[in-house]
């Protein structure tokens, strides 16, 4: 009875905890699809309203690293985006995983519990978050602000993220598809993408106005220039904004990586409890799916937050300097890594800029591919897919694989899941130092992160909804 002792700690709070009650019967396809909808466009709403009593600043965003992988806007009602459900989660699989709390997910007492404290855990870290962010003087300096505004602040930070919590419980607990942290994350990529495609709003980028969006100016420019081929060109590779080239890269690692989700080695198993056909055991190329990409993500932007605090506070400090210097690029107040480590983990942002530093470019793979790998291996130990479940699994259901004794299921898997994990978190990891390096409307994290959701989305509708009958014969075998 030990290791429920810390949730049997969050009983007493469960009656007050607001919950999405879970559906009496399977809600249908198409209320499901609604519902997403709806849930998606409270998100958006939430992601244009912005902040009642900051004070509006251009200078360097912190966060500017961990904005599009949290679905986070800044100034807006989603400044924390999904960071709270995210850390949460994290942190009570990890606990789960390393067996510091045991729950069986077969009792509805022990699974409430451990959902309660998740969500508990959730919102405490959401009135921390806030706090942090508003002393630290993010929307003004405090004293200048007022206690009552900063106190405003804080609850207006904690109800939107609480509100986002209920969301993705809204869909999880089967009233819509998937989960709200995937949704968001993937709906606010593909709002920037969209925006720096079609924007109409217009830029002076020293050569006259020009439109943002890359695809409206490139028809604006072949409308109104003589020389079209000067126009196509400046469409391509104009500098200072969105262009055709990167509008391209993003459409060649989109279909990249639905290419690849396809990637599988199909395990044949039979059943040891009843007759039949040989089944199949499927272990995917991208094995822990984008968890990798996102560790990974996750801790490079720790390490330039932390650094560019320190930096900000000692500029002259060796220590300091060994871990980041910081300074701005022309024509933006956004602070770049330009020397120490965080230099080195920062992704180059062009070929010709990784060509122009070759030993940068070399550490900097060699870091993405190497740590994306190391986060795929682990997590299958933490997330309960290692070869040891798995093998634990079938023994549960009387399952063997086809040809081999019960006894060497383990071994078997043992061979096949490490292997695939490594090999596909780094292979996501290059997809993403491709992305950087083409240009991609967005880094290659987040295109990363939308494009394995939308596919998720895609295989989700193909099983419950039927959408296999609507796609053109052999769509849906990519």
């Amino acid at each position: 009875m030990s290791d429920f002792r810390v949730l049997d700690l969050v009983k007493p709070f469960t009656p007050y905890v607001p919950e999405v009650t879970p559906p009496l019967r399977k809600v249908p396809f198409k209320q499901r699809i609604m519902w997403t909808g709806v849930t998606l466009l409270i998100f958006l709403v939430m992601s244009e309203i912005p902040l009642y009593g900051i004070v509006s600043s251009d200078s360097s965003d912190p966060l500017f690293w961990l904005r599009m992988m949290l679905a986070s806007n800044r100034g807006t009602l989603m400044e924390l985006g999904i960071s709270p459900i995210v850390s949460s989660s994290m942190v009570f699989q990890l606990l789960q995983g390393t067996q510091l709390i045991s729950v069986n997910m077969e009792d509805k007492a022990e699974r409430e519990n451990y959902q309660t404290a998740q969500k508990l855990f959730a919102i405490m870290l959401s009135i921390g978050q806030a706090t942090v962010y508003v002393l630290t003087g993010m929307y003004g300096i405090p004293s200048e602000l007022g206690w009552g505004v900063c106190i405003l602040l804080v609850l207006q930070l904690v109800f939107a993220a609480f509100l986002v919590i209920l969301l993705d419980e809204l869909l999880q607990k089967g009233y819509g598809l998937g989960s709200g942290i995937s949704l968001f994350t993937a709906t606010n990529v593909c709002e920037q993408i969209f925006w720096k495609a079609f924007a109409p709003t217009t830029i002076n980028s020293g050569r006259g106005d020009e439109f943002e969006g890359a695809l409206v100016s490139a028809i604006h420019l072949l409308f109104t220039k003589r020389d079209k081929k000067r126009a196509l060109i400046h469409a391509f590779y104009r500098q200072e904004l969105p262009n055709l080239f990167q509008c391209l890269s993003t459409l060649i690692v989109f279909f990249a990586v639905v290419y690849l989700q396809g990637f599988r080695l199909e395990i044949p198993i039979k059943s040891t409890r009843t007759r039949g056909p040989y089944r199949a055991y499927p272990i995917k190329l991208f094995y822990t799916s984008n968890t990798p990409i996102m560790l990974q993500s996750a801790l490079t932007s720790n390490v330039f937050i932390i650094s560019q605090m320190l930096f900000n506070k000692f500029p002259n400090n060796i220590a300091v300097k060994l871990l980041g210097s910081w300074e701005a690029r022309p024509g933006s107040a956004q602070l770049f890594a330009s020397g120490g480590l965080a230099y080195y983990i920062q992704p180059p942002f062009s070929v010709s800029e990784a060509m122009l530093d070759p030993i940068k470019t070399v550490i900097y793979v060699s870091f993405v591919l190497t740590s994306c790998a190391v986060f795929s291996k682990t997590w299958i130990e933490i997330s309960g897919t290692s070869p040891r479940d798995v093998a634990k699994q079938f023994k549960e259901q009387g399952l063997v694989i086809a040809g081999r004794r019960e006894t060497s299921v383990y071994k078997e898997l043992k061979k096949i899941i490490p292997t695939a994990a490594a090999f596909g978190g780094a292979t996501i990891g290059a997809l993403s130092v491709v992305s950087d390096l083409l240009g991609t409307l967005g880094s290659g994290t987040s295109i990363l992160l939308a494009v394995t959701t939308i596919y998720g989305y895609y295989e989700l509708a193909a099983k419950e909804g039927g959408f296999f009958t609507n796609l053109p014969t052999g769509l849906g075998e990519i």
